[in-house]
């Protein structure tokens, strides 16, 4: 697989190149990205972001969360060696069609009080939802130019969270006078269940890698060459690199908070202030991650410097949430509250899911932003985008698996999670005070390989 792609400024640029057609441009691409995103695990997102799915209890959404999130383990594993068969574009698409299956479970169970289409939906979502976030992530770090490589991630990942935003609004008009605990209407899963029925369509929209066009002139490539065996057994050996190894605790701790923060929701608030939740949260979410996208790009800051600012910011924020967290969830599990947004003490509580979904988006856009700097040659995009979505799928598994049990979902999910950030302080920050330093700028390395790859062959 090759990725082509230049850095603005430090390599030279066609002269003969002409401006992008929109539908062929990098922003065109982000935008059917988004979308995709949007229809499929945005609303995967939505429904959780209701807190527990939009059930009542957390305990068997979770459970089924857990088995999705081991199936895509493996899916995201052999995702590479499948784009070497179908082409990324068609993984992309195959990718969003399990999505579908897994919110008629919730229909089915929230009406009728199915539970086994649950778990069959939450299997067929795993299966295909790997696939679907390796093609994605590979996509993100390839499509843009260097330059706009933060505003494309934080762009994309605002589709992400507008899955809550429309969700939480949805709902929030439908639940507005539930003032209790309970579980969200069903006629919300129908409009869920068309949208996701749309994201296969979605992606026929995307531009294929070899038809864009960016602004820098240069084509893009991500396709895989060689034997599928061949490509797995290169994906093995770049997990066991040093670099990989020692981030692995920082995506854990990272994405281990999805459950946390979405049991947290559904114990403790009503059917109208979760709504609310994923309403609010979802707009403080795309605003913090849009930011910090625009600081990653800035060029007037050394790029040593920006990932280490964004480093410390992020640690230390999560660390002040996550003692907070602590203290709030062993007074509630003594407490056992139930708030809505008109009782005493709601706006405390609120407050820290608020921060928690913030901080949540941040570390997860800034994880792109240290992965696509740990690449060193253009073949490993696409591999590190597996396993980075593989990583984030085996500690969900766990996070959504522990967060099923009633006895410890409460306060244990939380504890784990400051636990996991002080575990990924140390081995994360060797990996990224070498962004700049030691490591380079091997996006850039790539962009002159290709370069020099181009000249040889012409």
């Amino acid at each position: 697989m090759t990725v082509s792609a230049t850095s603005t400024g430090a390599l030279s640029l066609p002269h003969d190149h002409k401006k992008p057609r929109w539908y062929r441009a990098t922003f065109y691409n982000a935008l059917i990205l988004g979308i995709c995103n949007f229809l499929a695990p945005g609303i995967w997102g939505a429904m959780n972001s209701l807190g527990a799915g939009g059930q009542q209890t957390p305990h068997l959404v979770n459970a089924a969360n857990a088995l999705t999130f081991c199936l895509m383990v493996l899916s995201c594993f052999f995702s590479s060696a499948l784009v070497n068969i179908i082409g990324i574009k068609a993984v992309l698409i195959i990718g969003t069609m399990g999505y579908a299956p897994y919110a008629a479970g919730l229909y089915t169970n929230n009406r009728f009080g199915t539970e086994w289409l649950v778990l069959v939906g939450a299997a067929l979502c795993g299966l295909s939802a790997g696939l679907f976030w390796m093609a994605e992530a590979a996509i993100a770090l390839a499509y843009p130019e260097p330059h706009n490589q933060g505003r494309f991630l934080g762009f994309w990942l605002t589709f992400r969270v507008m899955g809550q935003l429309i969700g939480g609004a949805i709902n929030l008009g439908l639940n507005a006078k539930e003032g209790h605990a309970g579980k969200v209407s069903y006629t919300v899963y129908i409009v869920f269940i068309v949208l996701q029925c749309l994201a296969p369509v979605a992606g026929l929209l995307l531009t294929p890698p070899k038809k864009v066009e960016r602004t820098d002139g240069r084509p893009v490539k991500l396709e895989i060459q060689g034997s599928s065996a061949r490509e797995l057994v290169a994906t093995a050996k770049l997990f066991l690199t040093r670099e990989f190894l020692l981030i692995i605790p920082l995506i854990a701790q990272a994405v281990y908070a999805e459950a946390v923060m979405f049991t947290y929701l559904s114990l403790w608030f009503s059917v109208r202030a979760r709504a609310l939740g994923s309403f609010t949260s979802a707009i403080v979410a795309l605003t913090g991650g849009n930011l910090l996208g625009w600081f990653l790009d800035s060029k007037s800051i050394q790029l040593k410097l920006r990932a280490r600012g964004a480093f410390f910011f992020i640690m230390a924020t999560q660390a002040g949430w996550w003692i907070w967290a602590l203290v709030l969830t062993t007074r509630f599990d003594r407490t056992h509250p139930t708030f809505d947004w008109v009782d005493d003490g709601f706006g405390s509580a609120f407050a820290l899911f608020l921060l928690l979904v913030l901080g949540f988006q941040l570390q997860y856009l800034y994880l792109y932003f240290v992965v696509g700097h740990l690449a060193r040659t253009p073949e490993e995009v696409v591999r590190i985008a597996g396993l980075l979505r593989g990583t984030e799928s085996a500690a969900q598994a766990v996070s959504y698996g522990l967060s099923s049990v009633s006895s410890f979902a409460s306060v244990g999910g939380s504890a784990i999670n400051f636990g996991l950030w002080g575990v990924a302080l140390v081995p994360a920050w060797l990996v990224v005070r070498d962004i700049g330093g030691r490591l380079g700028d091997r996006r850039e390395e790539r962009e002159r390989q290709i370069e020099h790859e181009e000249k040889v062959a012409v």
